[in-house]
């Protein structure tokens, strides 16, 4: 398994999350895993276990990798490249990428394949995640086309949100080792330059997306991103697979950052955890505020999470008898209205810019309501969470959130409006005064099973289907490939 991040090593995003516990599971199916990603500034865990000098387009890097036991049967594989990984940010300073990051990445893929390779036996599949592991199916079918141990090596490719697709100019294709040929329509060429996550989907034998109804909604002009043709073409191998969450690390009963614990047959811990929910974000605990309904929110702030919509409910929302706690970062501009609104309104509202575990178990536990009105969501992993905790989610009806939440457990809206989100949080506030109806969806929403093993099945599932095709296809060709065969040629205009 190859990804840019994961827990415990490194975390922006619910990438980490998945890269955390799904390995775990499939090791509880019998797999050995191996998760590989950089080894970041401050990581300092691990056995070295391989060095070696590697060479990139004319450039090279001494790379050491270090194994770190992370369950039964998993492994973390962390790749060392001080000059390339030891920076104060994963992906870039603030709203700007480093400009290298296609070789960073390109490193990554390289020195996981070349490592496989140096043991003398190859993994029988690799699962490469998002854009920055793009390249893992492009090298297999081309770079390593003809190599003694990695050669017909399948691999399936997940794509964990769309919107981020690792385009770069065109020169960086020698730069990585890769031939010119590629910058064609059924390869990785892209409106003039090349994208990583491109290669991906076309390269890999399988794809996955986070959930059925996202797998969908990519393949349409509306919410595929400029890839609805892209992804249409290999609609025959994608599939969508809905992510799950750790239920051992997500247990209201045995939370290890929250003081008090409760479950679906006994609730009173949780007036304790609002308790120390409010007392964390600096908001009064007197007896009113511990009756008023508490709505949570832990996000990026970005457009793609509702966060114009919030912007521009932001008055509305002041006024409803409730009471708000936002941890997240993101665009200034909606950094800076939390930070103004929690200044107004010093009894209602708290904001935390940034990212702290504790308060984010807090506000699973704490909150009474979670709040996601996200113009898209490719899975979603806080209304899982939510569930869990009794903590009732509202959120609008687009991708995973469909698909895990209905009306028995939350609240949905489907219109991306401001009118559309104030109207059914304002239901969801007047059920809350409604103590029975309450406690039967905070029940039935924690009586559901989201944990990883009913997913880790299908992904079992996924990779002996792309175990079977790259045997068919070795067996049929065993000539290197320089770029997919499409049935179809996407036009540009229908997503690159």
């Amino acid at each position: 398994m190859i990804g840019s991040e994961a827990l415990p090593f490194a975390k922006t995003g619910g990438l980490a999350d998945v890269l955390g516990a799904l390995p775990s599971a499939l090791g509880r199916l019998g797999w050995d895993v191996r998760v590989s990603l950089p080894r970041y500034r401050g990581v300092t865990l691990g056995e070295r276990i391989d060095r070696f000098r590697l060479k990139l387009g004319g450039s090279v890097n001494d790379v050491e990798l270090y194994e770190v036991p992370v369950a039964e049967r998993v492994h973390a594989l962390l790749v060392d490249v001080p000059e390339l990984f030891d920076r104060e940010f994963l992906y870039g300073d603030g709203s700007i990428d480093y400009p290298d990051n296609a070789r960073r990445f390109a490193v990554l893929v390289r020195a996981v394949l070349d490592h496989a390779g140096r043991l003398g036996q190859g993994p029988s599949v690799v699962h490469a995640h998002d854009w920055q592991a793009g390249l893992a199916p492009v090298y297999l079918k081309t770079y390593y086309a003809a190599h003694p141990v990695l050669r017909g090596t399948p691999s399936v490719f997940t794509i964990h949100n769309l919107a981020y697709q690792g385009v770069f100019e065109p020169d960086w294709l020698p730069r990585l080792d890769l031939p010119w040929e590629l910058l064609s329509i059924d390869s990785m060429e892209f409106w003039g330059r090349i994208s990583l996550l491109k290669g991906g989907i076309n390269y890999a034998d399988v794809v996955t997306t986070v959930s059925p109804t996202y797998a969908e909604e990519i393949q349409t002009p509306e919410q595929g991103s400029g890839f609805d043709g892209i992804l249409r073409d290999r609609s025959a191998d994608l599939v969508g697979v809905l992510n799950g969450i750790d239920s051992a690390l997500w247990d209201p009963a045995c939370d290890r950052f929250v003081g008090a614990s409760f479950s679906a047959a006994d609730l009173s811990g949780k007036r304790e955890a609002k308790r120390e929910l409010l007392e964390c974000f600096g908001l009064p605990i007197a007896a009113e505020v511990l009756e008023r309904p508490l709505v949570g929110m832990i996000s990026r702030m970005v457009d793609q999470k509702g966060f114009d919509l919030l912007a521009a409910a932001a008055d509305q929302l002041a006024t409803l008898d409730a009471t708000f706690v936002m941890l997240g970062t993101g665009e200034p501009q909606y950094q800076d209205l939390w930070r103004r609104l929690a200044k107004s309104y010093p009894d209602r509202i708290g904001t935390h810019i940034g990212f702290d575990e504790r308060r984010a178990h807090l506000i699973e536990a704490g909150s009474d309501m979670f709040l996601m009105p996200s113009r898209f969501e490719p899975c979603g992993l806080n209304q899982l969470y939510s569930l869990r905790y009794g903590t009732v989610p509202v959120v609008r009806a687009v991708g995973g959130l469909r698909d895990t939440i209905d009306a028995s457990v939350g609240f949905l809206f489907y219109d991306y409006s401001t009118e559309a989100l104030v109207e059914t949080l304002s239901r969801a506030l007047a059920c809350y005064r409604q103590p029975r109806a309450w406690r039967a969806l905070q029940r039935a929403g924690m009586k559901r099973d989201h944990s990883w093993d009913r997913s880790a099945a299908k992904y079992v599932k996924l990779y002996h289907r792309a175990m079977r095709i790259r045997k068919g296809a070795v067996a049929a060709r065993p000539r290197p490939i320089r770029a997919r065969e499409a049935s179809r040629r996407t036009r540009r205009h229908d997503g690159g």
